[in-house]
């Protein structure tokens, strides 16, 4: 496990309560992923004019997309392992669907990302 989950994982554990251990009741599960939905909306605003006032420019943009992917492809590994997991002890047939639907969503993303990324770059005019 890297540096950077463990850290992750210890930063939530602090911060998100009921983080750190699987919920049975279905209420409890239903809070953490409402408190977890309104924490980030909270953060919303910030985040977007933060990365709003940097685009001016295709390169000005691009730092900060190549960071969330990065970040995205480090998510998507550990996905990948909770799936690879799952399917190893044969967890729920249902669980293990969508953890698939889920590592495959990451990595579209990363491909979409990457694409982003691409498209900072405008190609020189012809002549120049």
């Amino acid at each position: 496990m890297s540096v950077r989950r463990t850290f992750k994982q210890a930063l939530a554990a602090l911060t998100s309560p009921g983080w750190s251990y699987a919920h049975t009741d279905p209420e409890q599960l239903h809070q953490v992923l409402a408190e977890q939905t309104a924490a980030a909306n909270r953060e919303a605003a910030d985040h977007a004019d933060g990365a709003a006032a940097w685009n001016n420019a295709g390169l000005h943009v691009q730092p900060g997309v190549l960071e969330v992917r990065r970040d995205v492809l480090a998510d998507v590994h550990y996905l990948e392992g909770l799936l690879i997991g799952a399917r190893r002890r044969g967890l729920d047939a249902e669980l293990i669907e969508r953890l698939a639907a889920a590592v495959d969503s990451g990595h579209e993303l990363t491909v979409l990302l990457a694409d982003a990324a691409r498209a900072t770059i405008t190609a020189p005019a012809a002549g120049h």
